[in-house]
């Protein structure tokens, strides 16, 4: 439920760094914003991730190289940019994309990025004005990062040795001071000397005209590959992905909170709001990536920012059944679909898009196991997390009654579109919209219909049939239908109107879109900060109550579940303290998480008295720190 937070690398204060390294045992569940990528780069590390797909996307491949990727600082593409600004032919790389010969294409682009590295290499040399030297030299070196995390996993020691070249070549290029003082000449010796360390490692690895078929595609050196050595190499999300929480921030609705009772007496409760937070929960690529329930169901809504190119056609939607996440369920479809909303989960069932699953738990243990390659969860874990989500309300909203019908505080237009949508009509079997979509039922009849949105897989197939959703909350959950293609819900009265013949004026479906619009407010849809409830606070507090579930799990002597905990919340609280505006009380939040990683490290070493110590100590300084930074 706390939001995805991005931190750059370069806020680490010193204390910050140690408690980084305390918990560098594992795995961080907060994803961390990426510098932005050179369009050949990008092009590159995208080629990489949708040629690892199966099927491969080659629309998007060739996307990748004509075009910016999404959200890119860049106004031209790859091969754009290489045209305008570049001497390094791209006939082959444009072959093997007309061709859709993967092989080719690979071994094409990883000859492309390197022949870039040494163009810029030789501007550098070259140039005799110190700035240009060092803009090329940065050019050269981000046109290197296309390889450099590859390498490091497949030959750190030579990842060493290019890396102290890399600042040998920037430190020796010179400077022309400030206004003439301070000015320094370039080492040329010292220059020639770092910069034939990286000509000579590109000439060996990406530079070969033998350059080996890759399965998967990687970016390790030739010379590594055809060792056949194993090579552990780092999940990744490719150029222009965003996983991290919409703003603003949906704000969270639980039944339990509505009645007064503090999730702290609720341990069950907390500990499922901890796992649905946890990418410890996943397998790889989901849990190194710090991808969690709560990276697409923000705050239990849909996150309508969340994007991974190749496997969604828009943000807010993901193919969670494609090659990426779990090889093993990849059913070989193009079918992304829309990220539903979680609110009020206990009277949507059933679940999944077209309602495969009438237990909320075989869902949950799906998306866990199947779709995120995650391990089995115990029964306790998915206790627990079913506990949590079944805790999801919708959002509080007054121009409705508790009946569904709409309060006289809505416009004419509302009211008129309320009537319209309880008629009846012949281009709908008679049905009214209130026939599926029940307003005393939460606009929900818990049912499958073939609306006619799904195109047929083939001549009389009947898998069209999608689960009715609620109305509720839909004002910000657009797009719209089950694959996201529809922008607005007047699109969607528009859908019905045309593909119904249900023949309404354009009054009566301005009139029906402004019911649907007041069946999908809320009051307060947001979460509202200010100076004393700030996004730090709110992480605060929530990671403060998962930790407090250790008042039930020690004494129990649960280790798999205890160490779930403080390997999630640890790292979690490390990261969070980044976000503080009260700096000097940064330092004590690191040491708090120091602390909650100390007490999983006394139970991995079956230490029990040491991690009782410890966890009291967490809680006492835990209280005297949140009176000193608020």
């Amino acid at each position: 439920m706390f939001p995805q937070r991005c931190y750059p690398v370069a806020f680490r204060s010193l204390i910050g760094a140690v408690a980084f390294l305390v918990l560098a045992s594992t795995a961080m569940a907060t994803p961390v914003k990426e510098t932005p990528w050179l369009p050949e780069t990008a092009a590159y590390r995208l080629t990489l991730f949708l040629g690892n797909l199966a099927p491969v996307p080659w629309d998007e491949m060739e996307k990748a190289w004509t075009t910016p990727h999404r959200g890119s600082e860049y106004a031209l593409g790859a091969l754009g940019k290489l045209a305008q600004r570049s001497a390094v032919a791209t006939a082959e790389l444009e072959s093997a994309l007309a061709t859709k010969n993967l092989d080719a294409l690979h071994a094409a682009a990883t000859r492309l990025i390197a022949t870039r590295i040494e163009e810029e290499l030789d501007r550098a040399q070259a140039s005799k004005i110190p700035a240009e030297t060092h803009r090329a030299i940065g050019e050269a070196r981000e046109l290197y990062r296309a390889f450099a995390d590859h390498l490091a996993a497949a030959d750190p020691a030579s990842a060493r040795t290019i890396g102290r070249a890399w600042l040998e070549l920037a430190s020796n290029a010179g400077s022309a001071g400030v206004l003439g003082a301070g000015a320094t000449a370039p080492d040329q010796p010292r220059m020639d000397e770092a910069r034939q360390v990286i000509s000579d490692y590109l000439e060996a690895n990406y530079l070969r005209d033998d350059l080996s078929p890759r399965t998967p595609l990687n970016a390790v050196p030739e010379t590594v590959y055809r060792e056949n050595r194993a090579v552990q190499l780092p999940p990744t999300l490719p150029p222009g992905s965003d996983i991290f929480d919409q703003d603003p921030l949906p704000r969270l609705v639980l039944n339990f909170e509505q009645q007064g009772i503090d999730e702290v007496d609720l341990p069950l409760i907390a500990y499922g709001d901890m796992l649905f937070d946890s990418a410890q929960i996943f397998g790889n690529p989901a849990r190194e990536l710090g991808i969690a329930c709560s990276s697409c169901h923000n705050r239990s809504d849909i996150n309508n920012r969340f994007f991974i190119p190749g496997t969604t056609q828009q943000p807010g939607a993901v193919d969670v059944d494609g090659a990426f996440f779990n090889p093993m369920f990849n059913d070989h479809r193009d079918d992304p679909i829309d990220i539903p909303s979680l609110r009020g989960l206990r009277f949507t069932g059933p679940y999944g898009r077209d309602g495969r699953f009438a237990s909320l738990r075989d869902f949950a243990r799906n998306v866990i196991v199947n779709e995120f390659a995650g391990e089995e969860p115990t029964p306790f874990m998915l206790d627990a997390l079913l506990a949590y989500m079944l805790e999801f309300d919708f959002l509080p909203n007054s121009r409705l009654s508790a009946d569904g019908r709409l309060t006289a505080a809505n416009s004419e237009a509302a009211l008129r579109g309320e009537r319209l949508f309880q008629q009846p009509f012949a281009g709908m079997g008679g049905a009214s919209c209130a026939t599926c979509h029940q307003p005393s039922a939460n606009f929900l009849d818990r049912k499958a219909h073939d609306i006619g949105s799904v195109s047929q897989t083939y001549a009389g197939s009947r898998t069209g049939a999608l689960d009715t959703p609620t109305l509720l909350g839909t004002a910000y959950t657009a797009p719209y239908f089950h694959d996201g293609s529809l922008p607005t819900l007047a699109s969607v009265v528009e859908w019905f109107n045309d593909t119904k013949h249900l023949d309404l004026s354009e009054t009566e479906r301005a009139d029906l879109t402004a019911y649907l619009t007041s069946v999908g407010a809320a009051d307060e849809p947001y979460e509202s900060f200010n100076e004393r409830n700030t996004p730090f606070r709110l992480n605060f507090e929530e990671l403060s109550t998962f930790a407090s579930t250790l008042d039930t799990l020690l004494p129990r002597r649960d280790v798999r579940h205890i160490l779930l905990l403080t390997d999630t919340v640890a790292a979690d609280l490390a990261a969070d303290a980044a976000t503080m505006s009260n700096l000097a009380a940064r330092p004590d939040v690191y040491r708090l998480a120091e602390r909650l990683s100390a007490v999983g490290q006394a139970v991995r070493a079956g230490d029990w008295a040491v991690a009782e110590r410890d966890w009291a100590s967490f809680k006492s300084d835990a209280e005297a720190v949140a009176e000193g930074f608020y």
